[in-house]
């Protein structure tokens, strides 16, 4: 029987590479003494995400950000354990991704860049074209960010290749107050799991006011554990490829993924 440990941690992403490192080597030290397999961070977590923690690539430190990365591949490969993190992955020129990468042992294994982009974010970012999916310790993963949540067409397809984890990293902070965030992204979340019998880490960056704690979902749909809201910290959580959860639409999912939207 498979099993895997998923570490989903939250901090307060801001503008400094070497700040946001060292909040991401303190917490990478915690999943690994309590024993797990990965552990996920939000969106530019690393490298700071631009239009909220700053407003121009001008003056940017691409060497400082290439640096830290490395750090966190030496990182990776001495606790031998997984990190997916958020960063800025400048491709040419102008041309800058909001990326999701995921590194093992001291290896870049994918990257996935954000397909959906705010208005904010196409000020500053291009957006992606393609789905990642990675093997996981018996387990297959796919990568989403943020905006992507709004999308149920990309769970889909994550369920057409077979995926059973999303690891979704967002950026739902530093806001005034409460807001709409806070009242729909859980439930949005817990649907996308369960209508596609998918595990979902979701976290987010935990910068006051954080719209939402980083959460962990079942493929039922129910959220097995929440981090502090406005805390630095994470949830630990052990999936098994034998464990069964109630799935309503399981016996009519393959028909309506194949076109036919009807029972019978």
């Amino acid at each position: 029987m498979a099993r895997l440990r998923i570490a989903t941690a939250q901090f307060p992403v801001g503008r400094g590479i070497e700040r946001n490192l060292k909040y991401m080597v303190e917490l990478t030290g915690e999943a690994k003494r309590k024993k797990g397999d990965v552990v996920h961070f939000s969106e530019t977590c690393l490298g700071g995400y631009a239009g909220s923690e700053f407003r121009s690539w001008e003056g940017y430190d691409w060497k400082l950000l290439a640096d830290a990365e490395q750090s966190l591949l030496q990182l990776s490969k001495k606790l031998r354990i997984g990190i997916v993190y958020g960063t800025n992955r400048k491709v040419s020129g102008t041309d800058v991704r909001n990326s999701l990468v995921y590194i093992n042992a001291g290896k870049r294994v994918a990257h996935y860049d954000k397909r959906f982009c705010t208005g904010g974010d196409l000020k500053f970012y291009n957006s992606g074209k393609r789905f990642v999916t990675f093997e996981l310790k018996g387990f297959k993963c796919g990568l989403l960010i943020c905006y992507d949540v709004r999308f149920p067409e990309l769970y889909r397809e994550y369920k057409k290749r077979k995926t059973q984890v999303v690891f979704q990293s967002f950026y739902n902070a530093r806001a005034k107050k409460a807001n709409i965030h806070t009242t729909i992204m859980r439930p949005s979340l817990q649907t996308r799991a369960a209508t596609n019998y998918l595990y979902i880490s979701a976290n987010n960056s935990s910068g006051y006011y954080q719209s939402w704690p980083s959460i962990f979902v079942l493929p039922d749909g129910t959220i097995a554990q929440s981090c502090r809201q406005h805390r630095t910290g994470l949830i630990l959580n052990e999936i098994r490829s034998k464990a069964k959860f109630y799935d309503a639409s399981g016996s009519n999912r393959d028909r309506a993924m194949a076109g036919v939207l009807y029972s019978e």
